[in-house]
């Protein structure tokens, strides 16, 4: 189970702050955020060696997608695609809302369920397939927002409703100032509801090599503003361990 939160600023100078943990198998190689696709040059997130996708990427119009994985549908399957080539397939467009109006409408049988984040400056969307019926969006609101396997802001999902409302409490990250500290602590975190375990942690890892992998922190400056860019935070392992570093997605 991955998460992600996403705080919403409209008429800030950096209108979307978002912040991903990536929870995944030890053994699934993987390569830091970069421009690893030879025909999407446009695109810059982390590359799954395994299937070729990613789980986090932003192009170079200022959209951003992340995909999740639904309740209980870790890994592959035989005869599906894999869900890492939704985030490049929404990529392909410059604008979140008619990346999702174009996503909406693929064939949901192709896919393991999902939850596919895909936002811009203006817009966020939570791109939602369950397993049966259509594939559907729901907007997010201005404020913040958590996704993990579940729905977008469930409450009776154990690690939504622990940690939600200590990021809605904690100080904004001010990306122009550096200053992360608050977010990357929450990231950090390794307290859950005991009746959650481990896994209802921000960040934790179990005996079988299921944990949080890497983290990421990103903010997005409103698009078209001369020399406006974005700030992107990564961490190459589980976040209180490992260190954090600047990229430059530009």
């Amino acid at each position: 189970m991955c998460s992600l939160v996403v705080l919403r600023r409209p008429g800030d100078a950096f209108p979307v702050i978002l912040a991903a943990n990536r929870d995944e198998m030890a053994g699934r190689p993987w390569r830091p955020p970069a421009r690893h696709w030879e025909d999407r040059p446009h695109v810059f997130g982390g590359f799954d060696e395994a299937a070729g996708g990613t789980w986090l990427a932003m192009n170079d119009d200022g959209v951003v997608a992340a995909v999740l994985n639904r309740h209980g549908t870790l890994g592959p399957a035989p005869g599906k695609r894999s869900r890492g080539e939704l985030v490049l397939d929404a990529l392909d467009y410059a604008d979140a809302a008619e990346a999702v109006r174009a996503l909406v409408h693929l064939d949901p049988n192709a896919w393991r369920p999902f939850n596919l984040v895909i936002l811009d400056d203006r817009d966020a969307f939570c791109v939602i397939h369950r397993g049966e019926g259509p594939i559907e969006a729901q907007p997010l609101p201005p404020g913040l927002s958590m996704i993990t396997h579940a729905e977008p802001n469930d409450a009776g999902e154990p690690r939504i409703r622990m940690h939600r409302p200590r990021f809605a409490a904690a100080p904004d990250p001010d990306p122009a100032a550096g200053r992360w500290d608050a977010w990357q602590a929450l990231l950090a975190s390794t307290e859950h509801e005991p009746a959650a375990g481990p896994r209802g942690a921000m960040s934790f890892a179990t005996p079988q090599g299921f944990g949080t992998s890497s983290s990421a922190l990103i903010a997005l400056p409103p698009h078209g503003i001369a020399d406006a860019r974005p700030v992107w935070l990564f961490c190459a392992g589980r976040p209180g361990d490992a260190p954090w570093t600047t990229l430059d997605p530009a």
